[in-house]
This record gives structure tokens, C-alpha cells and sequence, in this order.
């Protein structure tokens, strides 16, 4: 039996509006989920269902407005905004669509950034160690100007893997990129999972990112409709989404 304790991050009839009276709107609707340690998840569905909103409060970004969050032990909903950001700082991770890089820092200052703002002197080669994790081990010296598209998302993969969180998130981390360095962010991320036992939630429209996930939930106005687990095949991911785009339309 698993142990509830264990979970990396778990929502528990998770609620966020936004607006007041007539115009509010429900982003979340009591959500439940839990995301186990070494787990890929893939967050799907339309425009305005809630998928970043449902990020943004498991992260500790944004407060639910009931509900609970509780990341590796820790409840959020008890926390100064203080203790909120040293909990983001050491145990949560985060990769962006836009890969948010600091431009006058090199690749590896990029990557020292959050252990820095956590207080802590990188150790001898522990940036050098995970930049060459994602292949970039000659380009620590590169600003991001100097690097492509892909492999500043690579710099950022690393900046968010150097503390070792409890969970990494990543919206739409694809979004950005051509087809190529697309397949090769979601490998890296595929590899931080089976060989770190790293655990990631992500973002994403595109079925084929999916399809790189143990498990894909689809969110629908606010609520969590359907999940696949895997092997996740990114044919019936597509489907599944096709499903939910025509509920959508009908509803409308």
C-alpha cells in the first residue's frame, strides 16, 4: 500500500477563481491529483481549461482559493510567502516555454542562479556535472545569445534539475522550438525521469510531447475528465483531445 505521505505533489480539492461576483470565473473546481515520485505527467485539454492555472497553484505560484497543496511533505497553505519561496527555491523546479535566461550570465552562471539565491556555493563540478547531463558540457562559457534555441532550453533544463527538486515543472517547454530540438528536450526530460527519478508535470497541446509521459490528465473546464496511463501512444492522446475540443464546441 502507498504510503499518502510519499506523494511528490498532491491537490486536494484544489479551488482557484478569479474576478468577483457575475464576471468570476472558476479556473479550478475542486481538483483532485497526485503525482508520485519518478512520475512524468502530461496536463492536456482546451484553451481556458484550467492546465496552467492547475500548475501554477501545485507549484506554489499561485494560492488556491481552497482546497490544498501539499509538495514533498510540506503543505503549502501554511506557509509565509517567505517559506513559500525557499520551498520553490530548493524543491521545485521550473522550465518555461520561454526559456527565461538570464542574458548577461554564461550557461553556467544561468545554471548556479538558483542555488546562489538559495544561499549556496555550487560544490566543485556540480554545474559542469549537469550541464554535461544535457549535453552541454562545452558551452558552460556561452552566453544565450551565443546558444540556439534548443539548447538554451537545454541550459534552462539543467538550471532547473542543479538543486534536485521534488518536482519539476514544465509548461508547454516545446512550445518554442523547432521539431527537432523539440524531440530532444523531451528526451532529456524523459531521461531525468529513469535515470534520476526525477518527477515532472507538464503542459503541453501536442500529443507527441504526451506521449513521452507515464500518465496524461485531461482537464476540462476547470475539472480533471479523463486520464490515460501508459505506454501512453500519442494517436489516442490525439483522440482523446479531439473528444474534449468537441465537447467544447457543442457546450459553447
Amino acid at each position: 500500500m502507498t504510503n499518502r505521505a510519499t506523494a511528490a505533489v498532491e491537490l486536494q480539492a484544489v479551488t482557484r477563481r478569479y474576478g468577483t461576483g457575475e464576471s468570476a470565473v472558476t479556473a479550478l473546481d475542486r481538483v483532485d491529483a497526485r503525482f508520485e515520485p519518478g512520475s512524468f505527467t502530461a496536463v492536456m485539454g482546451p484553451s481556458g481549461s484550467g492546465k496552467s492555472t492547475l500548475l501554477h497553484c501545485a507549484a506554489g505560484l499561485d494560492r488556491a482559493d481552497a482546497g490544498r497543496v501539499v509538495i514533498d511533505g510540506v503543505p503549502l497553505d501554511g506557509l509565509s510567502e517567505r517559506n513559500l519561496t525557499r520551498l520553490r527555491r530548493t524543491r521545485v523546479g521550473f522550465v518555461f516555454q520561454s526559456f527565461n535566461l538570464i542574458p548577461a550570465l554564461t550557461a553556467a552562471q544561468n545554471v548556479a542562479l538558483p542555488l546562489r539565491l538559495a544561499g549556496r556555493r555550487p560544490a566543485a563540478g556540480e554545474v559542469s556535472s549537469v550541464l554535461a547531463e544535457v549535453g552541454l558540457g562545452d558551452r558552460a562559457g556561452h552566453r544565450p545569445s551565443e546558444l540556439s534555441g534548443g539548447q538554451q532550453q537545454r541550459v534552462a533544463i539543467a538550471r532547473a534539475l542543479v538543486t534536485r527538486p521534488a518536482v519539476l515543472f514544465a509548461d508547454e517547454p516545446t512550445g518554442a522550438l523547432d521539431a527537432t530540438s523539440g524531440k530532444e528536450v523531451l528526451r532529456l526530460l524523459r531521461t531525468a525521469v529513469d535515470r534520476h527519478g526525477q518527477t515532472i508535470v507538464m503542459v503541453t497541446h501536442d500529443p507527441l510531447a504526451a506521449a513521452h509521459a507515464d500518465r496524461v490528465l485531461f482537464l476540462a473546464d476547470g475539472r480533471v475528465v479523463d486520464e490515460l496511463t501508459g505506454p501512453v501512444d500519442a494517436e489516442l492522446v490525439a483522440v482523446h483531445t479531439a473528444r474534449l475540443e468537441a465537447a467544447r464546441t457543442v457546450g459553447a
